[in-house]
């Protein structure tokens, strides 16, 4: 599934380091068309679940042997899993470009209002109304809700025509961000929150340190490293070099990182997925609703404070995409490779993707009620 062919509007720089255009030159570019890997992440995800499924029947002794080699309490293939499933993305963002966003105070602010503030709580609401008699699954999702947006999202933003070195310096914001509040938000969500509201706890004991720790482990390792790479590798070779060839070789091992995970939560979980399938349905509607008001409420604010087009685009789907990467690492770190907070992880792509896909199309045509330019100071 490809975006149409639409006019989009001149941007400063690209997420991806193709050379800007300038100001003065005609709306005559396009907007770039998703690879044949990311057009069928569902079908990916979809085959990897299936594969999952048949693996753990057919090889019932899997799951000792996963845990036959641990570390820190984590099987090491699925961490190495989870550490290749984060890199690629952390190694893409530009980190030099802070402050063509910190300028614009609106977006900025909108930004992390939305991020940190809103969809913590309209997850954690959702999760409640949906699954508050399930709650293993309630804190995978609400895990899923505090893990913001990276990577995908540079893609949903460029088809929808969005300001792509907006959207590369938010998912550089998120991802620092969320090294040092992810943690602190867990516990708040988690343990805080629930007995102020008096709500039922039982079932459910986690610790913010843990959290902390899995973030830190699987976030913040790749995240260093992404940077890293990025310095060094554009000192050594320049930017055209580093993203125009480095990039393309190492942006598939976030998938298979992905993949290999999915296979092997369903190789694990295979009895309790089959055997209770209305359970992950369950988790699949909140998400749904999730995605749909998160970014319907982010175009609105864009367009009351009187963004452009290309920025509240970018603010809609940096706000309602999530990092399921994340959330999945920590539930599997926190929680263990069986346990329903990581199944309810897994289920977040395969609900996000498609529905993402389908809301840059609902961009493109809402384009029309947007002001040309943002008159907020960029």
């Amino acid at each position: 599934m490809v975006a149409p062919e639409l006019p989009v509007h001149p941007q400063e720089d690209t997420a991806m380091g193709a050379p800007g255009t300038d100001a003065a030159a005609p709306d005559t570019a396009g907007p770039p068309k998703l690879s044949t890997l990311d057009r069928f992440l569902p079908v990916w995800i979809g085959l990897a679940m299936t594969a999952g499924l048949l693996l753990g029947r057919w090889v019932p002794g899997l799951q000792g042997a996963l845990d036959a080699v641990k570390a820190g309490g984590i099987s090491v293939p699925i961490a190495i899993g989870l550490l290749v499933m984060m890199y690629p993305v952390l190694a893409k963002v530009r980190y030099d470009r802070l402050d063509s966003v910190t300028r614009d105070t609106r977006l900025l602010v909108s930004s992390l209002v939305l991020n940190w503030l809103v969809g913590p709580a309209v997850m954690f609401a959702l999760a409640w109304i949906f699954l508050a008699d399930l709650p293993e699954f309630r804190t995978g999702l609400i895990i899923v809700g505090l893990a913001r947006c990276i990577a995908m999202v540079i893609i949903w933003n460029d088809l929808a025509c969005g300001d792509r070195e907006a959207a590369a310096v938010l998912v550089a914001l998120n991802s620092v961000f969320q090294v040092l509040a992810f943690g602190l938000l867990g516990w708040f969500y988690l343990e805080l929150l629930p007995g102020w509201l008096g709500l039922d706890q039982s079932g459910i004991d986690v610790s913010p340190w843990e959290i902390a720790a899995m973030v830190v482990v699987f976030l913040g390792v790749p995240l260093v490293a992404g940077y890293l790479t990025r310095i060094f590798g554009e000192r050594a070779k320049g930017r055209a070099w580093y993203e125009d060839r480095f990039l393309p070789r190492i942006g598939p091992l976030a998938l298979y990182g992905l993949l290999f995970t999915i296979v092997m939560l369903f190789a694990l979980q295979g009895e309790a997925i089959t055997s209770g399938p209305v359970d992950v349905a369950r988790i699949a509607v909140p998400l749904l609703i999730y995605f749909v008001a998160m970014w319907g409420l982010s175009m609105l604010l864009g367009r009351a404070i009187r963004l452009s087009y290309e920025r509240s685009t970018t603010l809609a789907f940096t706000a309602s995409g999530n990092n399921f990467e994340l959330a999945i690492a920590v539930a599997v770190g926190v929680f263990g490779v069986t346990s329903g907070q990581a199944l309810a992880g897994v289920v977040g792509p395969l609900i996000e993707v498609p529905v993402l896909v389908g809301l840059v199309y609902v961009s493109l045509w809402a384009r029309r009620f947007f002001p040309a330019r943002s008159t907020a100071g960029a």
